[in-house]
């Protein structure tokens, strides 16, 4: 008796599917996982999510946003694999170069060696263009405000025009289970009720507006790491200069904590927000939108992006 238990005590762990060697272990779930079926898992995963966010029939441009980062990276790889027999549908990258010289340059770089590597169309777009100057000159006068929240609303104002301007009927982002957990949780604690509505993925599509959808919205920022190595993408481990200062980084130590002590932590904060959701956006419909002067769609009178550059204009 005492030697079964001995042996069931010294079990070497195995694939909860193959009975292989394991690589991980998802503590979130209690599985251990090879190298082929944890792949497999993240695919399936980003796969169901497509299809739960998205309905593609009928469409004809599909645009990821590329940063050259790990996450972007792998959301480009699983829909170019997944996509590449769809007819009719093209698949473009959008890389926004934010004018950051110590740190785009070479995110660029690996996000370019990735499209060709895929075949996939690759388009840049530059904040300097659109605003008339470099991030690092903004972050140099942002004053009060942080780079990030310049940095936040200038990127999506130039992703957003990009696409437009490409055709492109939905936008896919990078965006992992922990940006998603982040995001949610800092709405709650700062009582933003109506931007909780406004989290992607769009459902509601707006003039002016391509809707955005998160392939990665149920993989953990660990997994989609995992998988661009094994898999061998081209990314940019570098980190953005200015994130530093960013207010999300407390969010992301206070939710690696939790996940930490309380494993699924981070899928249980994504499912009661989705729970939620629909309520969400019957209480909070979308706002009639107009143009503003720059030609962006707009609730006020000017769009969020022209108001931070009337700022950094007074700053001098």
């Amino acid at each position: 008796m005492f030697n079964s238990l001995e042996m069931v005590w010294n079990r070497v762990p195995t694939c909860i599917k193959c009975g292989k060697e394991p690589i991980t272990f998802v503590r979130y779930n209690g599985s251990h996982l090879c190298e082929e079926h944890f792949l497999e898992f993240v695919v399936k995963r980003v796969r169901k999510e497509m299809r739960k966010q998205v309905d593609l029939d009928g469409k004809e441009r599909l645009a990821v946003t590329l940063s050259g980062g790990k996450d972007s990276s792998v959301a480009l790889s699983i829909l170019a694999e997944t996509l590449e027999r769809r007819r009719g549908l093209t698949l473009l990258a959008i890389t926004v170069d934010e004018g950051i010289a110590c740190y785009r340059p070479g995110t660029m770089e690996k996000a370019a060696e990735l499209c060709r590597d895929l075949g996939v169309e690759h388009h840049v777009i530059r904040i300097a263009d659109e605003a008339s100057r470099t991030m690092d000159e903004i972050a140099s006068k942002a004053g009060v405000k942080s780079a990030c929240t310049y940095c936040g609303v200038l990127r999506r104002r130039c992703m957003n025009k990009l696409a437009r301007d490409l055709g492109a009927d939905v936008l896919a982002t990078g965006l992992n289970l922990d940006d998603t957990a982040q995001s949610i949780l800092m709405n709650f604690t700062r009582g933003d009720v109506e931007k909780l509505a406004r989290l992607g993925p769009h459902t509601r599509v707006q003039a002016g507006l391509i809707p955005r959808i998160q392939p990665l919205r149920l993989i953990p920022e660990k997994e989609s790491l995992m998988y661009a190595v094994l898999r061998e993408l081209p990314f940019s481990s570098a980190e953005c200069p200015y994130a530093e200062g960013a207010l999300r980084n407390e969010y992301r130590e206070i939710l690696d904590g939790l996940e930490d002590r309380h494993p699924g932590t981070r899928h249980a904060i994504l499912n009661s927000y989705d729970a939620m959701r629909p309520h969400l956006l019957e209480a909070y419909p979308p706002a009639e939108l107009k143009a503003c002067e720059c030609g962006d769609p707009t609730s006020g009178g000017l769009c969020k992006s022209c108001e931070l550059l009337e700022e950094v204009k007074k700053i001098g």
